[in-house]
């Protein structure tokens, strides 16, 4: 299956110039946002191999990856906000942070302020493409 076989798109965006263990931190932290407000229904089944060992299941449909400026990133929180697409935050101050709770610091700083280093959603296709235009893959 590909991503036109979803009704929705799931998509991260992750500033471009981190470092490579950021961009990975990043993905994975706001992939787990996307997942816990989809619930069950964006999950598939246990994984099984031939012998019997079990594994925990994935994500039902395919994740695109994509790479933007900081200014680019603005615009497309901007974007999701204007579409009413929900969708989850990373900071560059959750860099620093080692839980959670730490990272409801963010609750102190003004939406224009906030300085975004990724964000990732899942939406329709037609609001995610607007929101997501003129975006590339991540290399």
């Amino acid at each position: 299956m590909g991503v036109t076989d979803f009704d929705t798109k799931v998509a991260v965006v992750v500033r471009d110039d981190l470092a490579a263990w950021q961009r990975l931190n990043v993905t994975a932290f706001l992939i787990s946002g996307v997942t816990a407000a989809a619930g069950a229904r964006i999950v598939g089944k246990p994984y099984q191999d031939a012998d019997g060992e079990q594994y925990l299941p994935l994500l039902r449909q395919p994740v695109l990856v994509y790479a933007a400026s900081g200014t680019k990133l603005a615009t497309v929180a901007r974007r999701a906000r204007e579409r009413e697409a929900p969708f989850a935050l990373y900071t560059a101050e959750m860099f620093a942070t080692g839980h959670d709770d730490a990272n409801r610091a963010v609750e102190a700083v003004a939406t224009e302020d906030l300085d975004l280093v990724g964000v990732a959603l899942r939406a329709p296709h037609n609001v995610a493409d607007g929101v997501l235009r003129g975006l590339k893959r991540h290399p």
